[in-house]
């Protein structure tokens, strides 16, 4: 898995009293989606295609049909538009970290604003996922007769990897012992 799509953190101990909102963390992980074009392939292929669309505009413009080149001009604006709002789109993660508190699903728009959040208890949280995964394979997380399914943008061999780190994380949640059962 791309460490750039998925930043995890193993079992951290916090500062803070195990039992006043802080805890041990184990699992973390950030996940984005991928973008296969650098910022100079996009610069590149805008350059290419406004030469591409220039020279189109320029060979209509001069055979008299000079109302081409501002289609080509249109073309070119509505190309650079999309591949700007697909990286907008980008922007947008999702993140789970399970705590000494439960596991805690968050999603963040493109703006940066938290779109939801979602708190599950780990005692009865099911991960599914098909195992070789499909295309169409999806990590879905249960509990309570909630249902949600996670890092759908996520290639099916990220999403496989991400449910068996959380389903190792889950398993050190269970086992480790709890300082607030004790208080």
């Amino acid at each position: 898995m791309r460490h750039k799509n998925r930043d995890m953190a193993g079992e951290k101990e916090n500062t803070d009293s195990p039992c006043s909102g802080g805890g041990r963390i184990f699992f973390d992980a950030v996940l984005r989606p991928h973008r296969s074009l650098s910022p100079r392939g996009f610069r590149l292929l805008m350059a290419a295609s406004a030469a591409g669309l220039l020279a189109v505009g320029l060979l209509f413009w001069l055979s008299g049909a000079w109302p081409v080149i501002g289609f080509c001009g249109l073309e070119f604006v509505l190309l650079y538009g999309a591949f700007r709002l697909n990286y907008r789109a980008a922007r947008a993660y999702e993140r789970l970290r399970l705590s000494d508190e439960g596991l805690e699903i968050s999603r963040v728009r493109p703006n940066g604003v938290v779109a939801r959040v979602w708190r599950l208890q780990p005692n009865w949280l099911r991960i599914d996922i098909d195992n070789p995964p499909d295309h169409d394979s999806q990590l879905i997380l249960s509990s309570h007769g909630r249902r949600m399914t996670v890092g759908s943008f996520l290639a099916p061999e990220e999403r496989l990897d991400l449910a068996r780190a959380l389903a190792e994380a889950l398993d050190r949640w269970r086992t480790a012992p709890h300082p607030c059962a004790a208080s």
